[in-house]
């Protein structure tokens, strides 16, 4: 019997030889990015690429039904089997009765998650190898499980009734339950749904503390008072370990700087900044914001790095999707041919997708994207944006076709300056 392999990035093809028979062998594919690839984060470390669980109990813009948990599971499980572990949520994701059921879901999933991640699996296999142990010794040791390594980056809303730093705190803290008895006998009188009284986002999330507690956005541009009471309130909920960092949304470059000396002035690090950042939205508010952040060393996460699917490749001015995005997408898709023909050229160059090259985009400038994702497949494509990196000339091309491309993303309504 003879043996004979080749490599190839990133995965390893065996096939064993014999005078009868021939039997191909597959070994666990290499990880997407070893564990000194993860990015820095305040104290802790996350992936290159996160996802996004906007879509996870939202009816109205993804039409969401309950049957899809099962399957919204496995997009959970595939994820962090291959080394993702920052997910994105709100306390507000979820539509009418399903208000915070993005955080239910994160939760459940993180208590059901079985087993270990793929780097493990990896393990196994490597231990077959003269070189295995000392790989070992460096990589894994200490072997933690997976539920410990995921960190969760929730957003608190800047609700018109959260006015101090104390309710704001309510809304990380577990649910108390008198409050809730009391909440619960209300709503057998007057119909109410008594998850509609804020259980807190630890008790949702099933978790003693949140990785990354935000400020869903600022209130500067409207009710400018109740800016300094959800400052306090992030310190607070910082000071009383219920998160382990924090950070904001939607915030723009005056207001990033001045929330930043707030909290430092207090002892508490801005660890990272949300915002809409693409092809599609990448502006002069962007590069400011990002140029704040490596200055002041701050992480930026790109939400929306897909254009809420624009820049997938799948929707035409003839196709649309259903539902309300039809309408915006109905505007800004016939003026997107120079930037689509772009990401085209590069994907098929690259043997890579339109999306796998949009997302890689964000991560060549420095971003952690967030994409949201609802399936198996979802999940299988934008992993493809790991492992791999556009070269300088093929970043230049991506952006000057954006540059040509006459109509862009609008901005959140809550972004401020």
């Amino acid at each position: 019997m003879g043996f004979s392999f080749t490599t190839s990035t990133p995965t390893l093809n065996f096939t064993i030889n014999s005078s009868s028979s021939s039997t191909p062998f597959k070994p666990p594919k290499l990880p997407l990015f070893w564990p000194w690839q993860k990015v820095k984060m305040g104290p802790m470390t996350v992936s290159p690429m996160g996802f996004g669980t906007w879509a996870w109990g939202n009816q109205f813009l993804w039409g969401y039904e309950e049957s899809m948990d099962a399957q919204l599971q496995q997009t959970f499980n595939l994820a962090v089997e291959n080394g993702i572990n920052l997910f994105d949520t709100a306390d507000s994701y979820g539509t009418g009765r399903l208000n915070g059921k993005s955080e239910k879901l994160l939760g459940k999933f993180i208590t059901d998650i079985q087993g270990w991640c793929l780097f493990h699996l990896f393990v196994i296999f490597v231990k077959m190898c003269f070189w295995s142990s000392i790989l070992h010794m460096i990589v894994f040791s200490g072997q933690k499980r997976i539920q410990d390594d995921i960190v969760i980056a929730t957003k608190f809303a800047a609700y018109p009734w959260r006015l101090t730093p104390g309710q704001f705190v309510k809304a990380c803290r577990k649910y108390n339950q008198r409050r809730y008895s009391l909440a619960l006998a209300i709503s057998l009188i007057v119909e109410f749904d008594e998850d509609w009284f804020s259980r807190a986002s630890r008790d949702r999330l099933q978790i003693e503390q949140i990785g990354i507690g935000q400020l869903h956005w600022s209130t500067a541009n409207y009710a400018p008072a109740q800016e300094l009471a959800l400052w306090d309130g992030l310190v607070a909920m910082y000071e009383k370990g219920l998160v382990k960092a924090v950070g904001v949304s939607n915030y723009g470059p005056r207001q990033l700087v001045k929330i930043h000396d707030y909290l430092k002035a207090r002892g508490v690090p801005l660890c990272s900044a949300q915002v809409q950042f693409s092809l599609l939205s990448v502006g002069d508010d962007q590069l400011e914001i990002k140029n704040i952040c490596n200055s002041l060393g701050i992480r930026l996460i790109s939400y929306s790095p897909l254009g809420l699917g624009m820049l997938t490749g799948k929707y035409t001015a003839s196709r649309l999707p259903s539902g309300p995005r039809a309408l915006l997408f109905g505007q800004i898709l016939p003026g997107l041919e120079p930037l689509l023909s772009s990401l085209r050229e590069i994907a098929e160059r690259r043997h890579k997708t339109i999306p796998q090259v949009a997302l890689n985009w964000c991560i060549c400038k420095g971003t952690i994207p967030i994409p949201g994702v609802k399936t198996v497949k979802q999940v299988e494509e934008n992993l493809g944006a790991l492992g791999w990196h556009l070269n300088s000339d093929e970043v230049l091309q991506l952006e000057k076709a954006a540059s040509e491309s006459p109509r862009k993303m609008i901005q959140n309504i809550f972004q401020t300056r």
